[in-house]
């Protein structure tokens, strides 16, 4: 990626931050590297998921009722 960087003071709570800390520790990375790395992954499995939204817009819709009457239809429910 990118060789600059933006300073943001995140606040984690105490929990989840010595759990980061231990993490960094044992896999010899740094607290920043780690959560680089978990934004980037919540920011692509966002890009999938709307690219699937997009791919599926010419589908027909389906109530809720409509779902529950098919099943109980096929014996489903």
């Amino acid at each position: 990626m990118g060789t600059t960087s933006k300073r943001s003071t995140v606040y984690f709570d105490e929990d989840l931050h010595a759990a980061l800390r231990l993490k960094a520790v044992h896999t010899h990375r740094s607290v920043s590297d780690i959560v680089n790395d978990a934004v980037r992954l919540a920011l692509a499995e966002d890009q999938e998921d709307l690219a699937a939204f997009q791919d599926r817009t010419g589908e027909p819709a389906l109530s809720y009722e409509e779902l529950l009457n098919d099943l109980k239809t096929h014996g489903k429910l």
